[in-house]
């Protein structure tokens, strides 16, 4: 019948638009266990559960936990706290003295590396517990995992994004820049592409963090495009590198998160600088950029179908994993067919603490796009987008200025 005792839930690091969707599905599934005598969730993450900080979710009813799930954002707060190991020797002792037998934490690579830490701190004590790491990230960028719940979401409102920039260029025309968060890996900013409709739309160029950025390649391709369209419209990763291999947006600052990164965006630095280049080095002179920031996590009413789906699964499953099984480890989605997913629990220390990046496959060669087996990769994730429509009617001849 498996460990009898409480289950605890938990969310860390930057939230999405869906994590909450594998939160209640983590809830929803435990309550068919008999073994579980209560559900509880940590508010703020692995700090509401040094402080205690708990609330009894084995109370919400179950149209209460459908509405959260629903909503963007963390239902249950977050933290950037980065436990080290005496930190997460803590979190066991708090679980032990509540019997909790199966923790499911969402996040990124941090978070399972925190599952990791706590999962062996039990198994040093010889308490029997599960733990499981429920992976989310809008940059894509764990390990195993073949995308991330909250991804999909957080490209969908980039596509968006760009496809009304593009809307805006095409009638008053100019250089766009817009900055697209990911850190180091660049498959949101590479979702852009999914704005274009007809083939003089933007973005005309993206800059992704897997290629290193001069100066002088962006002015060659800014003009280019320019000169063939009349306008500009290009996406940047905040993680973009110079030629040292440095992210240029480090160069502005030295502010750090508590997990120890270089904070890449959050002012507009990164855009101001690029859009100077732009004015500088050519003679073009209407020019703007914006830094999408925080907005592209939670945005409401811009939600992928397939990725709240996916989240809700993949809370379901650590729930049939560490209580059904008895097994710790960390959900992982896997494709198959064209287009389907399987779920597989993957080792804790495969996925904690390193990320992946955009793979060559998915860059052109010309380092300033995407392939189009990234967009067969991406599209799904995304699901539907709204078009767009142009007048279809001809030219009147001239009379007067021929």
């Amino acid at each position: 019948m498996g460990l009898t005792g409480k289950v605890l839930v938990a969310q860390g690091g930057g939230p999405t638009a869906v994590i909450n969707q594998s939160v209640v599905g983590a809830v929803l599934e435990s309550r068919k266990f008999p073994q579980v005598t209560d559900i509880y969730g940590a508010l703020h993450g692995v700090r509401g559960i040094l402080n205690e900080d708990f609330i009894d979710m084995t109370e919400c009813t179950t149209q209460n936990l459908l509405d959260v799930a629903a909503t963007p954002s963390s239902g249950l707060l977050s933290t950037r706290d980065k436990p080290d190991a005496e930190y997460c020797k803590k979190i066991f002792e708090v679980c032990r003295a509540h019997d909790v037998r199966y923790f499911f934490y969402c996040g990124g690579n941090d978070s399972a590396d925190s599952c990791r830490i706590v999962y062996e701190s039990a198994q040093g004590a010889g308490y029997d517990m599960q733990v499981i790491h429920v992976p989310k990230t809008i940059d894509n960028d764990l390990k195993v995992t073949d995308h991330c719940p909250g991804f999909g979401s957080a490209a969908k409102y980039v596509a968006q994004a760009f496809a009304g920039v593009n809307l805006d260029n095409r009638a008053l025309p100019g250089v766009y820049i817009g900055v697209v968060m990911g850190r180091h890996a660049g498959f949101l900013t590479a979702a852009s592409i999914l704005a274009k409709q007809y083939p003089d739309d933007g973005p005309h160029l993206i800059y992704l963090p897997e290629r290193p950025l001069t100066k002088d390649k962006f002015l060659a391709d800014v003009q280019a495009q320019y000169e063939k369209y009349g306008r500009c419209v290009i996406a940047v990763s905040e993680g973009i590198v110079g030629p040292s291999g440095k992210a240029i947006a480090a160069e502005f600052t030295n502010e750090k998160d508590a997990h120890g990164n270089v904070q890449l965006s959050g002012t507009g630095a990164l855009g101001d600088m690029l859009s100077e280049w732009v004015k500088s080095g050519t003679s073009i002179k209407r020019v703007r950029a914006d830094t999408l920031g925080y907005i592209q996590r939670s945005f409401l009413g811009c939600v992928s179908e397939t990725d709240q789906r996916e989240a809700r699964e993949v809370g379901e499953k650590a729930a049939q994993y560490a209580i059904g099984h008895g097994l710790s480890g960390s959900v992982s989605i896997v494709r198959v067919g064209n287009y389907r997913v399987e779920y597989k629990l993957s080792a804790l220390k495969d996925v904690a603490r390193e990320s992946v990046h955009m793979p060559d496959k998915y860059i052109n060669a010309d380092a300033n796009g995407v392939t189009p087996e990234f967009i067969e990769y991406v599209r799904p994730l995304v699901g539907p987008l709204p078009t767009h429509a142009r007048f279809s009617a001809p030219k009147v001849q001239k009379v007067l200025n021929k």
